[in-house]
């Protein structure tokens, strides 16, 4: 069958609330490559939006799910435990960052990690309310999207949401939102609207994913800290999409000299198998009774097999390091075709973790519509995009950090050939 047979049938039985972004279908991958039904060739410049920092089909997580698999694919961890959950958990309290002894555990997606962290949180501090950030995105469940600060789609008709959350200004130059207007909203919200001594968990991406890749200024990353430890609030790191190499740390809250007390985790954790994870100091772990966390098929063990293997494949190929590389690469390019492009506002990010910002050189209104015009001639060439940003005018780069030198080159330059067209 054809792609656009599939499409027919994909509209027929699948509901308009999945949106979709590519006209085909997958049939196979490899590291950096994928083909779709009908053979054409693709270079993936999305990984599954940041899952594959590893790469499609590497051959050591599909040995290690491959010897998984004969010996069994479940138990329920609470009902049968198993060491690869033990000996994973132990390999991330070690590198986490944050002093002191830690606890993991293990879930499936993103979004359960979060509501979670939130969960432990609040049984910790016996508190109910929680501090999120303008344009942050945790996930489409309830709490994830009331946490989400983005109304259309993620809210939209959804509600009622989730009680005691709120948000604050995230730093933000292009949004004209400085450091210091950010500590003064913050502040006000404490003056204003919820008591500090009321708060649980003060929730942040180091660097927000679908807000537009903005990076947290370490200024306002270190104030956070100081005002957790006041009021003994518990700052969480979701690094959902910062983790495991892509801001060429293995955590993104390695750039900013401050630690979180909780961390969360999933993506490219099990290098596209489904496993998310939350670490955090071991008194705050521990709060919860037995029972209150968990869930059938948390801590998968195929996918903890996979996990195992990605942290050795980091390791073993350098793969941080690669992440700078590549990540300084596609800076230098971008802004080296400022001059001939000017609707680039910014380019920006960490590491491998980079994004290029569209707005009207003149009168500097985003361009959602023009962003959206270079990722489909993109596709129509074979490199695959993915857009983000409150306006849509945001393209972010999610390589695999495993991907060649001369496939990347490649995909550089159908980039450069449609910013210059």
């Amino acid at each position: 069958m054809k792609n656009a047979d599939w499409l027919k049938r994909q509209r027929a039985a699948t509901p308009r609330g999945l949106a979709i972004q590519c006209d085909f279908f997958a049939d196979k991958a490899e590291n950096a490559l994928l083909w779709d039904i009908e053979g054409n060739r693709y270079i993936d410049f999305g990984s599954g939006i940041a899952v594959l920092n590893t790469g499609h089909r590497h051959p050591r997580i599909v040995a290690a799910i491959e010897e998984q698999l004969g010996r069994f694919t479940h138990t329920a961890y609470q009902v049968v435990p198993y060491s690869s959950y033990v000996e994973l958990a132990e390999k991330l309290n070690e590198r986490v960052p944050g002093p002191g002894p830690k606890k993991t555990a293990f879930f499936t997606t993103g979004a359960e990690a979060v509501e979670n962290a939130i969960k432990i949180a609040r049984y910790y501090t016996q508190r109910p309310a929680v501090v999120a950030f303008n344009h942050a995105f945790h996930g489409r469940t309830l709490l994830g999207m009331t946490l989400t600060a983005k109304v259309t789609p993620y809210k939209k008709g959804f509600g009622p949401l989730a009680d005691n959350i709120y948000h604050a200004p995230f730093p933000n130059q292009q949004q004209g939102v400085s450091v210091q207007e950010a500590k003064n909203q913050l502040a006000t919200l404490f003056a204003t609207t919820v008591d500090p001594e009321q708060v649980a968990a003060l929730i942040i991406e180091p660097v927000q994913g679908e807000g537009g890749f903005n990076v947290c200024p370490p200024e306002f990353m270190q104030h956070l800290r100081q005002i957790c430890d006041e009021h003994d609030i518990v700052l969480i790191a979701d690094e959902v999409q910062t983790g495991f190499g892509r801001t060429g740390k293995l955590f993104a809250m390695e750039h900013f000299g401050v630690h979180a007390d909780i961390t969360t985790m999933a993506k490219s954790l099990a290098g596209g198998m489904p496993l998310s994870g939350i670490c955090g100091r071991a008194d705050i772990m521990q709060a919860p009774e037995p029972g209150g966390l968990g869930g059938t098929y948390a801590g998968n063990p195929l996918a903890l097999a996979s996990a195992l293997a990605v942290l050795d494949i980091i390791d073993e190929e350098d793969l941080l390091q690669r992440g700078n590389v590549l990540g300084d690469k596609l800076q230098n390019t971008l802004k080296e075709l400022q001059p001939s492009c000017p609707q680039i506002a910014e380019v920006r990010g960490l590491g491998a973790m980079v994004a290029v910002e569209f707005r009207d050189p003149n009168t500097g209104a985003a361009l959602g519509d023009y962003a959206k015009q270079i990722q489909k001639a993109a596709q129509e060439k074979g490199l695959i995009l993915l857009s983000c940003g409150p306006e849509g005018n945001v393209i972010r780069f999610l390589f695999p950090l495993t991907i060649s030198d001369e496939l990347f080159d490649e995909g550089l330059q159908i980039l450069q050939d449609i910013l210059l067209a």
